[in-house]
């Protein structure tokens, strides 16, 4: 009987042929593709010619991809998880009508507006959204300066763009969520101002100004003057707000 090793063909779990070019092999069974940690910063070739047409579930996880070029192969894909990786505001998604679950969770995009102007237009059927890691959405897992009021807003930011959404982030959408959305979600983006170089600078070094007279002053410095023109931080609208009650005659 001939011996299997010599016939020169090899089984599809051959060791040797685990590893190709120092990546793992993808693994593939029941139309889900997964490619997990190979560090490529582009979707490789091969990848796209073996799968792309009998994909319905893609993850490409834990690489460095920096952009999504061939994704457009895969037309019959539902569910595409793209954390992990390296994909910044410059990507550009291909139109996938079937894609409803997309997971872009730790990448480096930025500017939520042009983000949502792609999902709308490349993915109609998009219902499953996942933006977490991102500095786009405004959570205490992108910036310890954040709060919850600031992501509810990008919540209902999101929302009014993408009403047709059932799940955001870690949360499920709610109905009330969705209302409110309606109403005011597009003013809800938090967007910070940019400043000029003066500006810049007096930011910079704003923490040697103090609001409390200083004990010792140089002999020929001007005494501080009895007030100042500025911005408050915080203004409250409230219905009792009272206005001007303790502001006195000698100060109008």
């Amino acid at each position: 009987m001939e011996d299997p090793s010599n016939s020169g063909e090899c089984p599809d779990q051959c060791p040797e042929n685990e590893e190709d070019n120092g990546l793992d092999r993808p693994v593939f069974a029941d139309g889900q593709l997964s490619y997990l940690g190979n560090d490529v910063e582009e979707i490789p070739t091969d990848l796209i010619t073996e799968y792309a047409d009998r994909t319905v579930h893609l993850d490409l996880s834990f690489n460095r991809l920096r952009n999504v070029s061939g994704l457009d192969r895969f037309t019959k894909l539902r569910d595409l998880i793209l954390d992990n990786n390296e994909l910044g505001d410059d990507v550009v998604f291909p139109q996938i009508r079937t894609l409803s679950t997309l997971f872009l969770n730790k990448n480096r995009i930025t500017d939520l507006d042009p983000l949502i102007r792609q999902l709308r237009a490349c993915f109609p059927n998009l219902t499953y959204l996942s933006l977490l890691g991102n500095t786009a959405c405004p959570n205490q897992l992108s910036s310890v300066e954040k709060d919850d009021d600031d992501y509810q807003r990008y919540r209902y930011y999101v929302l009014y763009h993408l009403p047709q959404l059932k799940f955001l982030d870690s949360s499920a959408v709610q109905v009330s969520e969705l209302r409110e959305a309606k109403q005011r979600g597009q003013f809800m983006q938090v967007v910070r101002p940019s400043m000029d170089p003066q500006q810049e600078e007096v930011a910079e070094n704003k923490s040697q100004y103090s609001p409390l007279p200083q004990g010792n002053r140089a002999a020929d410095q001007e005494a501080a003057p009895l007030g100042f023109f500025g911005k408050t931080k915080y203004v409250y609208y409230g219905r009792h707000s009272e206005g001007n009650r303790f502001i006195r005659n000698k100060d109008l």
